[in-house]
C-alpha cells in the first residue's frame, strides 16, 4: 500500500468498471478522480494535476489514445496506463507510439493494476529525479562561468534562463566591468542557437567606416578591403550578435542596424543589392538610453527594439556575497597562468575585499587579483599585496617633505582603512592597540570621513 496518496485519473465509460476501479483504488490509498469520457477528463485535467491517468481505449466521444496525446500537452509529466477489451499488436503500438506507458486487458484483474500501478510510480519517480538532475547539470554547465550564489545573481540567471529559450532582442544594462559580455555568452549558451556563432563588437572602438564594414560588409575596393568582406551580421548566421556599449553606436549605424533587426536585411557598404541576415541581437549599454533618446542622441524606433527585453547586469557592490567565489575562481585561474602557486587569501584580506568599494567591479577585483598573485610572496594573499587603491589608500605618498605632514597623512590612511575593515570602534580601538577614547580624538584631530 502506498506510504502517500499518489493521484490518479480514471477515464472508463462503462460505469460499473468505472466504480469498481474507483473504489479499489481509494481503499489502496490512492487519490481517485473519475470521469465517464473524454471531455469530462480535459475538464479535471485542466482543474488539476494528475500523476497518472487508467484510459480506456474506446470513449463515447473520442478514443483513449488520442485523449493521451492532449493529457500530455496539458501535463507534460502525467503518465497513461491505457485500458481495452481488444489488445491487438497494432492497438498496442498505437498506444506506445502515443506515449502511453502500459496497457490493461479487460476485465481489469486488481492485482495486474496494482503491480503495474506501483511499478509506473516508482519509474516516473526514478524518471523525474534524472530529469531533474540532467536540468540541474545544463543549469551548471550553462553558467559555469557566471560565478556566485547571491540572490542579486540568482534572479539574473532566472531571467536569462526564461529569455534565452526565445529568440528575441535583449538588451543587458549596467556598470561597467560588470560582465555584460559574459551575461550575453550565457544568454547565447542557453539558447535554441547555441551551436551557432557567437560574434561581438564594440561599438565606440573605431571609426565610422571600418564599424560599418565590419557589422554590413563592404564590397572589393570599399573601405580599402582588398576583396568582398562578409560583414558579422552576415557572418554570425542564425547565431547572436553582442553589440557592446552599443550607445555609442554611430547616428548613421543606428538606422541601418534598425533596418536589420525589422527587415532582416543589410545592404553592404559599396553594394547595390540587400542581403538577407537573421542572427539574434544582444545589446549592452552602461548609459540611460531613454536619456539618450531625449537628448537625441539615439534613435528612438532602434532604442525600442532592442530594448522589449532588458536584464539589468547588478554591480559587485549588490552582490557582496558572491566575492568569495570570485576571489577563489580567479586566484585558481592567475596562478595557473603566472605558475605560481598561492593557496588562498588571510581573513583579513578577506575582509578588506568585502569592505571595498568596487567602482569598477568584477573587472577591478580580477585585476586586482591578478595583481596580488604577482606580488604575493607567500602562500595566501596579504593586504600589503592588494593595489593602493582597495586599501583605501589613492595618494600613498603625500606632496610634501614635511615629515610631519607625511606621519599626519598616513595616520589618517591607516585609521581609516582598519575603520573600514572593523565597523565596530571598540574592536578597531583594540586591534589600533589605542584607547576607545584615544581613537576618537584621532577621529576628530585627523578630521576621518566615517
Amino acid at each position: 500500500m502506498p506510504t502517500s496518496r499518489r493521484s490518479v485519473l480514471i477515464v472508463e465509460d462503462e460505469e460499473i468498471i468505472r466504480t469498481t476501479l474507483h473504489e479499489y483504488l481509494l481503499s489502496e490509498g490512492f487519490d481517485v478522480v473519475s470521469a465517464a469520457n473524454v471531455s469530462q477528463a480535459l475538464q479535471f485535467a485542466r482543474s488539476r494535476e494528475f500523476q497518472v491517468a487508467i484510459c480506456d481505449v474506446q470513449l463515447p466521444d473520442g478514443d483513449g489514445v488520442a485523449l493521451l496525446r492532449k493529457l500530455q500537452q496539458l501535463q507534460s509529466q502525467i503518465c497513461v496506463l491505457i485500458i481495452t477489451a481488444y489488445a491487438t499488436v497494432e492497438s498496442a503500438v498505437e498506444a506506445f507510439k502515443a506515449g502511453a506507458y502500459d496497457y490493461l486487458m479487460k476485465p481489469v484483474i486488481f492485482d495486474d493494476l496494482a503491480f503495474k500501478l506501483n511499478r509506473l510510480f516508482q519509474y516516473r519517480e526514478v524518471f523525474l529525479e534524472n530529469l531533474a538532475l540532467r536540468r540541474e547539470l545544463a543549469r551548471h554547465e550553462m553558467f559555469d562561468e557566471l560565478v556566485g550564489s547571491s540572490q542579486a545573481l540568482r534572479s539574473v540567471q532566472e531571467s536569462i534562463r526564461k529569455v534565452a529559450v526565445t529568440n528575441c532582442h535583449v538588451l543587458l544594462e549596467g556598470e561597467s566591468g560588470t560582465g555584460k559580455e559574459l551575461f550575453a555568452r550565457a544568454i547565447h549558451r542557453a539558447g535554441p542557437k547555441k551551436h551557432e556563432k557567437f560574434l561581438p563588437v564594440n561599438c565606440g572602438t573605431m571609426p565610422v567606416d571600418l564599424l560599418e564594414a565590419q557589422l554590413f560588409g563592404c564590397r572589393k575596393g570599399t573601405a580599402g578591403a582588398d576583396s568582398d568582406q562578409p560583414g558579422i551580421f552576415l557572418l554570425a548566421g542564425e547565431g547572436t550578435v553582442f553589440l557592446d556599449d552599443v550607445a555609442q553606436l554611430p547616428v548613421s549605424c543606428q538606422a541601418k542596424v534598425l533596418r536589420a533587426i525589422e527587415y532582416q536585411e543589410i545592404l553592404p557598404l559599396g553594394s547595390a543589392e540587400a542581403v538577407r541576415v537573421s542572427p539574434r541581437i544582444i545589446a549592452s549599454t552602461t548609459r540611460d538610453l531613454l536619456r539618450e533618446v531625449a537628448e537625441e542622441r539615439f534613435q528612438e524606433d532602434l532604442f525600442y527594439r532592442l530594448n522589449g527585453v532588458k536584464i539589468r547586469i547588478p554591480p559587485l557592490r549588490e552582490r557582496l556575497d558572491d566575492i568569495p567565489e570570485l576571489v577563489e575562481f580567479f586566484l585558481s585561474k592567475h596562478t595557473q597562468a603566472i605558475g605560481k602557486r598561492v593557496t588562498g587569501v588571510s581573513g583579513e584580506t578577506m575582509r578588506l575585499l568585502m569592505s571595498a568599494r568596487w567602482k569598477g567591479n568584477v573587472r577591478q577585483l580580477d585585476n586586482a587579483l591578478q595583481r596580488a598573485v604577482i606580488m604575493c610572496e607567500g602562500p595566501q594573499i596579504q593586504p600589503q599585496d592588494l593595489p593602493s587603491d582597495i586599501l583605501g589608500i589613492e595618494t600613498p605618498i603625500p606632496a610634501t617633505d614635511d615629515l610631519r605632514s607625511a606621519l599626519r597623512h598616513y595616520e589618517r590612511l591607516h585609521i581609516r582603512r582598519v575603520l573600514q575593515q572593523w565597523p565596530d570602534k571598540r574592536e578597531a580601538a583594540k586591534r589600533l592597540r589605542l584607547g576607545l577614547s584615544s581613537l576618537y580624538r584621532k577621529i576628530e584631530d585627523l578630521e576621518i570621513d566615517l
